[in-house]
Order: C-alpha cells, then sequence, then structure tokens
C-alpha cells in the first residue's frame, strides 16, 4: 500500500518482524538449558539458566503432579500460577502416559505463551504510536529483551500491564482497572501504574474515572485471589512472606552499599566504614527503609506533576514511578529490567540514552552470571566487577529518570509532542484543563451528560 498510511503500516509489520527475530534468538540462547540435563555448571557457563525449568520441578510441584496454591505453595501471584498449571498439568499427564521429557516440554510451550505475550505487547505499543511505530522497535530489537524473556514469566504481567495502558488511552476506565488488576495478580508492579492516573486526577480534577479504575482493578485482584486464599491460605501467602523475609539481593543499591563497606573497613582494620552506620541501624528496618524511599520518590513525582509547566503524560510518570520501584527495592532481578522497556518506549523515546542503558544491562547480565559461578566455587572473576555492573545500571536507570524529568520540564524536549497535540496515552485527561496552568476558561458547552461522565 502507497502513501503514509502504507508507509505506516510496512513500519508495523516490520516491528513486528523483528520482535519475532529477537524472540527466536531468544530461544536460541536458552537452548542448551531446556533438557534440564544441567552438567557442570552449564546453565551459568553458556547463559541460559531460566527459572522456568527448576520451579516445574519443585518439591511436590508440577512434575510431581502437585497444582500451585493447592497442593504446594508458589512464591509467585495467583494470575502466574494459573498460567503455570494451564501448561504444567496437561504436560504432566502427557509425561505419565507417553513419557516425553517433560521439563523440556514445559519448557517450550512456556516460551511459546510469553512470545505471544511480547508480540502482542509490541502490537499494543504500536497501536499507542501509530504516527510513530519506529519508536517501538527499542523494545522489538532490546538486548535485555533478546536475554532474559524466559528467565521467568515477567512478559504475562507486562502484556496485561500495556493492554490496561491501552485501554486507559481508549476511555475505557473499567476495562483499564481489570487488566492493570489482573497484572498486579501476576508481579504486582502493574498496580504501580494507578499512582500516575491518581496523581494526573489531582491536577485535572478528573477524579471520578480514576477512582472507577482503581476500583475495577481492586475487586479483579480480589475477585481472581480470594477464591485461592480460601482454598490454601497458608499456600497462598508464600510471595508475601518470601518477599517481607527475603534478604537484601545482589545488584540493588544495598548490596553496592555494603560491598563498600566492607572494602573501607578492610583498608584500616577495625575503623567503622561510611556504611556500617546504615548496616547497623537500617538492616534491621530493611523493608520499611525502602518502602519509605519509594514513597518519598512518587511524593516527588506527585510534586512533579503538579508544578510542571505542562501537564505531564501518563507513560513519563508510569516510568518514574516503577523505575524508583527498582532503584529503592531490596530485590531487582536480572529480568525485572523488562518492566521499564514498554513504559521507556511511551515515555521517552530516544535511541542513545536507550542504548546506553541497555549496554549497562548486558554488562550486569555478563556478570551475574560470572557472580553465579563465584557462588558455585569458581573463581572467575573479583568481587568488585559485579559491584561495579551493578552500580553501572542502577546510574543508568537513574540517568533516564533525570531525562524524563527534563522532558516534563521543558516540554517542547519531549518528541511525542511533536508529533501529538497532548497526551496519546491520556485517555479522559485528553481534553481536561490543565487546572493548575491554563488561566480560568469559559463554562464549557458540552450537554451536562458529557460533563457528568468526564467527571
Amino acid at each position: 500500500a502507497g502513501g503514509p498510511a502504507g508507509r505506516l503500516a510496512a513500519a508495523a509489520r516490520a516491528v513486528l518482524a523483528l520482535t519475532c527475530a529477537t524472540l527466536v534468538l531468544h530461544w536460541l540462547q536458552k537452548f542448551p538449558c531446556q533438557d534440564a540435563r544441567w552438567d557442570n555448571l552449564e546453565q551459568y557457563t553458556r547463559f541460559c539458566y531460566t527459572d522456568v525449568i527448576p520451579l516445574y520441578g519443585a518439591k511436590g510441584g508440577l512434575l510431581h503432579g502437585g497444582v500451585p496454591y493447592l497442593d504446594y505453595p508458589l512464591e509467585y501471584p495467583v494470575v502466574t500460577g494459573f498460567f503455570m498449571t494451564l501448561i504444567g498439568v496437561p504436560v504432566h499427564a502427557l509425561g505419565t502416559a507417553a513419557g516425553i521429557n517433560e521439563y523440556q516440554w514445559f519448557y517450550h510451550l512456556t516460551a511459546l505463551g510469553l512470545f505471544a505475550c511480547a508480540i502482542a505487547t509490541v502490537a499494543m505499543l504500536l497501536a499507542l504510536r501509530r504516527r510513530r511505530p519506529w519508536d517501538v522497535a527499542m523494545f522489538a530489537v532490546s538486548p535485555a529483551l533478546l536475554v532474559t524473556a524466559t528467565i521467568n514469566w515477567d512478559l504475562l504481567a507486562i502484556v496485561l500491564a500495556v493492554a490496561g495502558l491501552l485501554a486507559w488511552a481508549r476511555r475505557w476506565p473499567v476495562h483499564a482497572g481489570v487488566l492493570l488488576g489482573l497484572g498486579t495478580a501476576a508481579k504486582l508492579w502493574p498496580g504501580l501504574l494507578f499512582l500516575p492516573l491518581v496523581m494526573l486526577a489531582l491536577r485535572t480534577g478528573r477524579y471520578r474515572p480514576v477512582w472507577t479504575s482503581v476500583a475495577a482493578g481492586v475487586g479483579t485482584w480480589l475477585a481472581v485471589n480470594v477464591p485461592v486464599m480460601l482454598a490454601n491460605f497458608d499456600n497462598w501467602k508464600r510471595f508475601l512472606e518470601l518477599n517481607t523475609q527475603r534478604p537484601v539481593d545482589w545488584g540493588t543499591v544495598w548490596y553496592v552499599g555494603r560491598f563498600l563497606d566492607g572494602a573501607w573497613r578492610s583498608g584500616a582494620p577495625g575503623d567503622r566504614g561510611p556504611f556500617q552506620w546504615l548496616a547497623a541501624h537500617v538492616d534491621p528496618y530493611l523493608n520499611w527503609t525502602s518502602y519509605a524511599l519509594f514513597l518519598a520518590a512518587c511524593a516527588g513525582v506527585a510534586w512533579l506533576t503538579l508544578r510542571a509547566p505542562q501537564r505531564p503524560r501518563v507513560a513519563q510518570l508510569g516510568f518514574l514511578v516503577v523505575a524508583a520501584f527498582l532503584l529503592t527495592s531490596k530485590v531487582w532481578s536480572q529480568q525485572f529490567t523488562l518492566w521499564l522497556l514498554p513504559l521507556l518506549v511511551l515515555a521517552r523515546p530516544r535511541w542513545g540514552a536507550f542504548l546506553a542503558w541497555q549496554a549497562a544491562e548486558i554488562g550486569y547480565f555478563l556478570a551475574f552470571y560470572g557472580k553465579m559461578l563465584i557462588e558455585s566455587g569458581r573463581d572467575v572473576m573479583p568481587e568488585g566487577v559485579f559491584v561495579l555492573a551493578a552500580g553501572c545500571r542502577w546510574a543508568a536507570v537513574a540517568v533516564l529518570c533525570l531525562l524524563v524529568v527534563r522532558d516534563i520540564r521543558y516540554p517542547h524536549l519531549d518528541p511525542v509532542r511533536a508529533e501529538y497535540p497532548d497526551d496519546p496515552d491520556g485517555g479522559v485527561f485528553g481534553d481536561a484543563r490543565d487546572r493548575a496552568t491554563a488561566p480560568p476558561a469559559a463554562p464549557s458547552a458540552r450537554p451536562a451528560a458529557r460533563v457528568r461522565a468526564d467527571g
């Protein structure tokens, strides 16, 4: 097809094709681990580890005919458990009847399901950026997607989160709430995307659609979780217990701080390192400290929302909130970078900073496997190399946040605003009077029913 519409359609098809190519390369990269015969630390030396395989064979789990939550506790929220069950139960039945390699089949079918989630995510991002389809190529060719797509089930939550943003952009607040509620029941973090909506409601005065969406999200989360809670509460709460009791994870700012404290004190025996006070006073309250820092960051984002010269875009605020959660959290697994990918595509489609961030993520990915080999007894690199990679990743995400903040403070720098007269993801905020900056407007001539519907 010719003309602008034809060129845009061709670009969308090209982006979808690039996504499929990246996913195929990921499958090939993980191929050495798919049979579960991990000899001589092959899962680390060939960079192909995935949680999918060991969790299938967990004690009392799917490999043994168990059903998550009913028969054994699972460390993930219930929608992820449903996804695992949907694939694992028939695979186990087929393995019992035909003697197939259940690990292999479970991984391949899980990968296909997650690949479908990734492709659907790209299709929805293209729908959100019809005028800028090549922005979505940032997701399609992302090196982080290439190496982490099936390490865990994060793509399931991502597709639900992006679907929720698309529904909001189409002015379907109930649908948006349901989808974000399902995403929260898959990985929790999609629930953070309600915060930007609340912040923008404070600026625009459009409260009713936001509270409708929040109520739909809470109701959906309860509808999914309550039956499992009633069936076996102890197994259901395993996810919450794990996240509460889990120690500081590799790659977080807290881990880097502990390493720097140890390095300081090792140079001067008996000296108190600059991080020792934090270790002594913060560690017992680490959960609350990380929560407090995250809430402080959200308060800063809310202040920015109200004080910006022009109403910020939903995706910009969503990226800042989710990034703040990762930057302050005590857990930051390597695949969590996927959470930020679609949000950055929508928030700041600039290739330079994106590629620098991806380089930092790949550096951390490689260093992570070196760290795994160190923990397995192989001396492959100094610990400082891993800490440096973790610090670079943290700094790269922090710089992205600063760049997004700059775009909010100086809207003329925002590339999306150059193509769209208003926020393409704004939904009901799209035609709202900017109460924080705009002068009083003449009374609206819209019908009363429309005014009531808009809140």
